[in-house]
């Protein structure tokens, strides 16, 4: 084998791995503060806000605040300053944003059937905020910037033909084998943390089964879960039914 050749192949073996080791630990260090977090959340509350409108719906509004105060007072965190808001639209989905924000859409109001499934989605996006899920994925995602610039840096100095195409593929490569499924177990535990808020709370954690049920119905057309950042609603039954006989 010529020496060439081995240089370049030890060479690429190299720079496949360096973002690899920055971004692939199962706990990845947070790289950004509180402060910081709860700042770009704002930044993303207000925008939201700004781009759709809040729910005039006093009952969705009133059912939302209820039961997230409740929640809350149960997982043990101080309400204060937190935000909760119903936006108007019909899509089926809630989030959660660092520095206290909740927000629901009309849309899940039209799967939930009481209040502990809702209390089942509030739960879930507390226990993200709880998680610092979005502090660990914003920093997952520095780490990974950081990783491929370094990768295209040695490429380039290094001559390797079509570095640039390599550089390009090896960030699909991290987002497909190493970030997406990281979220994915992200989604799992914020369901355990969620699971036993909402217990502690008076709530039937059994409900969030029959919520999944009614998700998976009301489901069209999702990706594979191989790409997806969620679970898909069967192998999240699946996942909380195990978690309900730990409770």
């Amino acid at each position: 084998m010529c020496s060439t050749c081995f240089s370049r192949r030890g060479f690429l073996a190299s720079a496949f791995a360096a973002p690899l080791a920055v971004s692939g630990c199962d706990e990845a260090p947070i790289l950004v503060s509180d402060e910081q977090a709860a700042q770009m959340g704002q930044e993303a509350w207000d925008q939201i806000i700004a781009n759709t409108p809040v729910s005039r719906d006093s009952t969705y509004n009133s059912a939302l605040k209820r039961i997230s105060g409740g929640l809350l007072q149960a997982a043990g965190v101080n309400s204060e300053g937190w935000e909760v808001a119903v936006f108007e639209s019909d899509q089926i989905n809630a989030f959660a944003l660092p520095g206290g924000k909740i927000g629901v859409y009309e849309g899940m109001f039209g799967v939930t059937q009481n209040d502990a499934q809702l209390a089942a989605i509030v739960g879930h996006e507390i226990g993200h905020l709880q998680a610092e899920h979005a502090q660990k994925r914003i920093s997952a995602q520095i780490a990974k910037d950081a990783g491929i610039r370094i990768v295209a840096f040695f490429l380039n100095m290094g001559g390797v033909e079509y570095g640039r195409e390599i550089a390009a593929a090896l960030g699909v490569g991290v987002d497909v084998g190493l970030l997406l499924p990281y979220s994915r177990n992200q989604e799992l535990e914020a369901d355990a943390l969620g699971l036993r808020t909402m217990a502690s709370a008076g709530y039937d954690p059994q409900a969030a089964v029959a919520l999944w049920e009614a998700m998976q119905a009301a489901s069209e057309g999702r990706p594979p879960e191989f790409l997806a950042t969620h679970p898909t609603p069967r192998s999240r039954i699946r996942e909380i039914e195990e978690i309900l006989t730990t409770l």
